[in-house]
């Protein structure tokens, strides 16, 4: 099956910043095309390029084998390129169907809106994607995270997008609203629409995925179908891939288990350890493991105490 969009070589240079370097890349209808990165690996510059807020400086962009160089947004999406950013472009306050029409309305009429017809359309498309919304009177901000997200994903679809990028859809959400945005790329992929699944997540990736391609540094340096490598695989590049292994060389001797007994530090010092251990926290964005410095940075704590020497702050 040919692409519907295809990059050859892309580059795009901000002066002597180089964001990408030669990026190929191919989007077939009904498949999912993951791109991984870290931060800073080119991604929001791809979907930038793609999506038509701004232009590449080298290389080429197919549609349908036609070159084509899109001035806006607006213009990328009008040959069917829609765009689902990671802040979903909605209107918190503004009512469901009202987001689902946004800058899109229905008139009767020289002045009047067609409300009900929206609403009427906005069920029915909601629907499509297994979104059950019996008020859409509810404002978009008391839904959850990922039905927000369906309802951009929705609306990019009923708009005529052929292919969809998605930003970073799960990178806010729990485990579980995450596979229900999962569920959804899935749905948008059955029905025809080549999707751009842009994440850090290869485990999400993969649940999904038809092929993939890691950036690092503006640079593809990963580019295979899912039938040519394994989660692990996947995981182990996105991490790091061969610096990890050096990484890991040159960390053999530490003791992770290691507890270092506290010491009397001078001001400035760097050389005596400032704690008795160093402790990791992970999860989620909005999982709290940023309040937590904040309350031990002096931020403040709305309940509990810090310990500061087995004294209580």
């Amino acid at each position: 099956m040919s692409a519907i969009l295809s990059l050859s070589h892309v580059g795009k240079s901000y002066g002597n910043v180089h964001a990408l370097r030669d990026v190929s890349l191919s989007v077939r209808q009904g498949e999912v095309t993951c791109v991984l990165g870290d931060n800073g690996a080119g991604k929001s510059t791809l979907i930038k390029i793609v999506s038509g807020l701004h232009a590449h400086t080298s290389g080429s962009v197919l549609l349908d084998d036609v070159p084509v160089h899109f001035g806006s947004p607006r213009e990328a999406q009008a040959n069917g390129i829609a765009t689902v950013y990671q802040d979903l472009a909605l209107a918190p306050l503004m009512s469901v169907w009202r987001n689902f029409f946004l800058g899109n309305e229905l008139q009767r009429g020289l002045f009047r809106l067609d409300i009900a017809a929206m609403k009427r359309i906005c069920a029915a498309e909601l629907g499509k994607m297994g979104i059950v919304i019996p008020d859409l009177e509810r404002p978009v901000a008391s839904l959850s995270g990922g039905q927000r997200q369906c309802v951009a994903i929705a609306r990019a679809i009923y708009f005529g997008a052929r292919v969809i990028i998605l930003d970073e859809p799960t990178a806010a959400l729990g485990v579980k609203q995450s596979g229900v945005v999962l569920r959804y790329v899935v749905k948008a992929r059955d029905a025809g629409l080549g999707v751009i699944f842009i994440t850090h997540n290869p485990h999400h990736a993969y649940l999904v995925g038809n092929h993939f391609v890691i950036l690092k540094l503006g640079r593809v340096v990963l580019d295979a179908h899912r039938d040519e490598l394994t989660l692990e695989q996947l995981t182990a590049e996105m991490a790091g891939g061969d610096e990890l292994t050096e990484l890991s060389h040159e960390l053999r001797g530490a003791d992770p288990g290691k507890v270092v007994e506290p010491a009397s530090v001078a001001p400035g010092s760097v050389e005596a350890p400032v704690a008795a251990g160093s402790a990791g926290l992970a999860g989620p964005a909005a999982a709290g493991a940023t309040a937590e410095p904040g309350g031990a940075g002096g931020a403040g704590a709305a309940g509990g105490s810090d310990r500061l020497d087995g004294s209580a702050s």
